[in-house]
């Protein structure tokens, strides 16, 4: 699936991504910068998470409830040094939880990663859109 987007259509495709996409745990590639939290932050809101979302770049991951039995889980793990750090605090319980996982810079715990996931590219285009690519 690909999607050409302005920032102003961001609840439209992150509808499209929770309709269409069959996993709940998804790797966000993209450059710094391109919009991978601000397109979670919409995916959480879409997924009705009513509290304030942020990046999780100190905390390394955040936790959100959609219900009282449904949670969103968005990590961050730019400041990573090794896979253990990730093992340390529990990466694995995370992601075979049921529960959906966010997970940005997913490449610095590739041996971590579910079977069961999809990956969202993002990359910003010469107009200012965003080309999104859902796999």
């Amino acid at each position: 699936m690909e999607i050409i987007f302005s920032i102003d259509e961001l609840e439209s495709v992150a509808n499209q991504i929770v309709a269409y996409n069959p996993n709940k745990v998804i790797l966000f590639h993209g450059e710094m910068g391109v919009g991978k939290t601000t397109l979670i932050k919409q995916l959480c809101k879409t997924l009705g998470v009513n509290t304030t979302t942020s990046s999780p770049t100190f905390s390394l991951v955040n936790e959100y409830e959609i219900t009282a039995n449904q949670l969103v889980y968005h990590f961050d793990f730019y400041r990573l040094k090794n896979e253990t750090e990730a093992l340390d605090m529990g990466a694995d319980d995370y992601f075979y939880s049921g529960n959906w996982c966010f997970i940005e810079w997913a490449e610095k715990i590739p041996n971590l990663i579910p079977d069961n996931h999809s990956i969202i590219h993002l990359e910003q285009l010469p107009d200012g859109k965003r080309s999104l690519q859902l796999q």
